[in-house]
């Protein structure tokens, strides 16, 4: 792979500069999604009212985005002509953050919905019997729903690191006259050298695209069991002490 990779225009520097702008679009997008998301589903969660179900559906709907609408969407809304074009930002990284934080939240949203309305009730009832705040019980609820909320980042995650169409429409796949990329992504990447017929080089990048997730992907994993090998282990502690 790095005799393949080491002939393409621009080199090594060409690849670290592609990973670096996905990197950096996708962990950006998917942190500003997470903490738009979770409260949001922690409230929808928490709340009785009429339409929830439909609020619901229309989250999970939301999953299935086609992601050239988006990225046609956003492109109009960037636009010179269009409401925020005044910013200046089509055809830049921060719009293509835009369109996969768009792409991600309905998936970020969605799981951590499911995992959070499967904490058992009997969990709330005690953490506000103990005397536990809103607040409280939400920390409470985040703590046994973990691993479904970890679940859901990283889907979204995977979700916008892997997207192609609406990064080309708001980002315009651009790299600089020295062969470093601007706006180009890895998955950009490997369009490119497939419609030029490098397929051994696509294929060379898909892979380090794979590395890639799989490296996150195991990261979250650990991540979400952290403090789990302790979660079955006995305690002595008073637990009406928690809430004091």
């Amino acid at each position: 792979m790095t005799p393949i990779l080491g002939t393409l225009p621009g080199g090594w520097e060409y690849v670290i500069s592609t990973l670096v702008v996905s990197l950096y679009v996708s962990f950006t997008a998917i942190v500003l999604s997470t903490l738009f998301s979770l409260p949001l589903s922690l409230a929808i969660g928490f709340s009785e009212f009429r339409g929830k179900r439909l609020v619901t559906a229309i989250i999970n709907t939301g999953m299935g985005f086609p992601s050239v609408v988006v990225g046609l969407v956003v492109l109009i809304l960037l636009s010179n002509q269009g409401p925020l074009g005044p910013l200046e930002l089509v055809f830049t990284p921060q719009a293509m953050i835009i369109s996969q934080f768009v792409l991600a939240t309905p998936v970020i949203m969605s799981v951590s919905l499911s995992a959070i309305e499967g904490v058992e009730q009997p969990i709330h009832d005690a953490a506000v019997a103990m005397g536990g705040k809103k607040l409280d019980v939400w920390l409470v609820v985040i703590r046994e729903a973990r691993y479904g909320i970890v679940t859901g980042i990283l889907a979204g995650f995977g979700r916008a690191i892997s997207e192609v169409g609406t990064v080309l429409i708001v980002g315009g796949n651009i790299v600089y006259a020295d062969g470093t990329s601007y706006t180009r992504t890895l998955t950009t990447a490997i369009t490119v050298e497939a419609r030029q017929g490098r397929y051994e080089t696509g294929l060379a990048l898909g892979l380090v695209l794979l590395v890639l997730v799989l490296v996150v992907n195991i990261v979250g994993a650990e991540t979400g069991d952290g403090g789990g090998a302790n979660d079955d282990a006995p305690c002595d502690r008073d637990d009406s002490q928690v809430w004091r």
